[in-house]
């Protein structure tokens, strides 16, 4: 658990290269594409959040909950493992396989990308002064266009339906809120052994 802890995003980067080889082989079309598009930046983004710059642990715990510890509180390297490979990793890989009869289940994984995008080109910045954080740029080049291609997709071609939207919409907003920030509150702990590594904590500006 210990490398796993500490190199799951090294892992993604490894994962969207398969995935990008794989698209170019089998040639995938519609919404399955843009699924798989989908679950591919979102591996870049979290590699963009924890390899490189990978400063994105600390900016969060200093500019969004004011902490005096942020290498460890309120998030830690346990709760981003288990945050990102389920809510992430899991929710984005059903969506990519079964997207195209659960179009509700790729409404709501689109919509941790437009969370995501919202975060970080505006929330983050705005209230930490920045101009730049760690995941924004995969943000708006890759969840951006994505996602917009992604809803204008859906209507043009009307493969939602009422309850698809429904369902989507109100799964995406429980997965923004209750699969991140909830499970960060549920598990802060001053005193964890999870502490991420200085690298992740320095500033960039």
């Amino acid at each position: 658990m210990k490398f796993l802890r500490s190199h799951w995003y090294d892992l993604g980067l490894g994962f969207a290269a398969v995935i990008g080889a794989a698209l170019l082989t089998f040639h995938p079309r519609g919404l399955s594409l843009v699924l798989w598009i989908s679950l591919a930046s979102l591996l870049l983004h979290q590699f963009e959040e924890y390899r490189f710059p990978g400063t994105f642990p600390g900016m969060t715990n200093r500019v969004m909950f004011a902490s005096t510890e942020p290498d460890r509180y309120p998030l830690n390297s346990n709760t981003a493992l288990i945050v990102n490979l389920s809510v992430g990793w899991l929710v984005y890989l059903l969506a990519a396989i079964f997207g195209t009869v659960a179009v509700w289940l790729g409404i709501a994984a689109i919509l941790v990308s437009v969370g995501n995008f919202i975060a970080h080109t505006f929330l983050f910045n705005i209230r930490g002064k920045t101009l730049y954080n760690s995941g924004m740029l995969t943000a708006i080049a890759l969840f951006l266009p994505i996602s917009g291609y992604f809803f204008y997709f859906v209507v043009m071609n009307q493969i939602a339906t009422s309850v698809d939207w429904v369902v989507g919409l109100l799964l995406g907003a429980a997965l923004n809120y209750f699969g991140v920030l909830k499970v960060i509150d549920l598990l802060k702990d001053r005193n964890t052994a999870y502490a991420f590594p200085p690298r992740n904590v320095r500033r960039l500006i």
